[in-house]
């Protein structure tokens, strides 16, 4: 030891015992040029076994963690126990998990991670997009991560195919977007979902339903009632979705259509059915649309399509007007109207040229109920417009507003909204059709709550 570094370890000897950690004196370059020559040399000594191992092994991550102490041993570079620490966790997690996005990954209160590029990479926490100080190591780590993503997944990124959709195991949704098309490096985004589903109890104390809003949905949906569940990106769409189609009786028989299979039914008879991309060639592409008409030939007594974005639009209206009576689906849309618009621009992207009147007959008699979710600048994701759909008028649909979410309550200081949920106090039409079938609802459920008074 120098007498630099004696008289330094004096001095800190003098000082009062601070609990905090000490800080690294290597800098952070050099670590990663140690986790990167730690993974280079692993990849080398154990790649066909990495490549075939489970990663939840216990057997072979004590191996791993043996053979990184190992080779920490022999490193020249002078490194304290709690950089030896975080460079084993590193790299376990770049040669097992996904890297530096691992721990994001396992954190159950981030609910989306966003990387821009290997230095940049953003969370959602509670509805806010936040920073963080992780990064990855250089261009070609953050590439092997997204590689092994899609690969586990049977998809394929590279330069002929630079854009793919895809999903881990736990369900949670995979974009990723490499060069030519991204600009300033490899871009993911990871949408995760819940180990464990949100339940009706889960929304309502996040405040997006209510319990009136509840009690009346699970009304609808046992009263055979088709809803479109409407909202822009990142709303809670296809949560919401999950929660309404837990209401289906158990003793129906669903078939769920998704792009990427996110949706988690607990009923015992459930079929699920997942979109296929095209190959290499271009061809063997299975759309949304096949399915949904492969579907009405598996006798079902439900039909749940994950979200409909183009001529598939056309199939799920027939297949509400042909005897698949509380049929549910999601679409993007800016509120009820809009999203009786889209269905309309999607009918005529099946390629059938129909009257926009046709279409609208369609869409009136096939459609009861529109539920629109909004996301607030509080970050909250909110029920905020229920309405019915009583039928044509002339060449308009005409929508009834059954709940609507009260603005004019204002926001506390926190910038939270006040505002919740409230009934126009107008009882539905298909209230009728419900009581026919034996469900009824209290008549507390349709009490008028007015705005609240600026």
């Amino acid at each position: 030891m120098s007498l630099r570094d004696r008289l330094a370890q004096a001095s800190v000897t003098e000082q009062p015992v601070e609990q905090s950690p000490p800080e690294s004196k290597v800098s952070v370059d050099a670590k990663d040029a140690i986790k990167r020559n730690l993974q280079y040399l692993l990849i080398e000594d154990l790649g066909t076994e990495l490549e075939t191992a489970d990663e939840g092994d216990p057997a072979l991550r004590f191996k791993i963690e043996r053979k990184l102490q190992d080779l920490l041993g022999r490193e020249s570079t002078p490194l304290s126990a709690i950089d030896k620490q975080e460079i084993v966790g590193d790299v376990l997690d770049n040669v097992l998990g996904y890297g530096p996005i691992e721990p994001l990954l396992n954190d159950p209160t981030i609910t989306e991670v966003m990387v821009n590029n290997p230095q940049s990479i953003y969370i959602e926490r509670a509805g806010r997009i936040q920073t963080t100080d992780r990064h990855f190591v250089d261009e070609a780590h953050l590439l092997r991560i997204i590689d092994k993503i899609v690969g586990q997944v049977g998809r394929r990124i590279d330069e002929s195919s630079p854009m793919v959709d895809a999903r881990l195991p736990d369900g949670s949704r995979v974009n990723a977007v490499i060069s030519p098309l991204a600009i300033n490096g490899p871009m993911l985004t990871i949408r995760k979902f819940s180990h464990d589903p949100y339940t009706v109890e889960d929304l309502i104390g996040f405040g997006t339903l209510s319990d009136r809003l509840a009690s009346f949905l699970d009304a609808c949906v046992r009263g055979r009632l088709n809803i479109l569940i409407s909202g822009g990106t990142g709303t809670g769409k296809t949560t919401l979705l999950n929660v309404v189609s837990g209401f289906v009786p158990s003793d129906e028989r669903i078939v769920t259509i998704e792009d990427a299979a996110e949706l988690r039914l607990h009923q015992k008879h459930v079929l699920r059915l997942e979109s296929r991309p095209p190959n290499i060639e271009g061809k063997g592409r299975i759309a949304i649309r096949d399915l949904v008409r492969n579907s009405l030939r598996m006798r079902p007594d439900r039909i749940v399509v994950g979200e409909v974005r183009g001529g598939e639009a056309l199939d799920m209206l027939q297949a509400m007007n042909t005897g698949h009576d509380g049929s549910l689906t999601t679409a993007h849309a800016n509120s009820p109207r809009d999203s009786l618009a889209r269905l309309e621009t999607m009918v005529l992207m099946s390629g059938i040229d129909l009257p926009v009147r046709a279409i609208r007959e369609q869409a009136s008699s096939a459609l009861d109920i529109l539920v629109h979710l909004t996301r607030l600048r509080d970050g909250t994701r909110r029920v905020t417009q229920v309405s019915e759909v009583e039928g044509m008028e002339g060449d308009t649909i005409v929508l009834q507003d059954i709940f609507y979410f009260d603005y004019t309550m204002g926001v506390d200081e926190d910038g939270l909204f006040r505002g919740h949920l409230k009934s126009t106090g107008l009882r539905p039409k298909f209230m009728r059709r419900l009581e026919d079938q034996g469900i009824t609802l209290p008549p507390e459920v349709f009490e008028y709550e007015p705005p609240a008074r600026r």
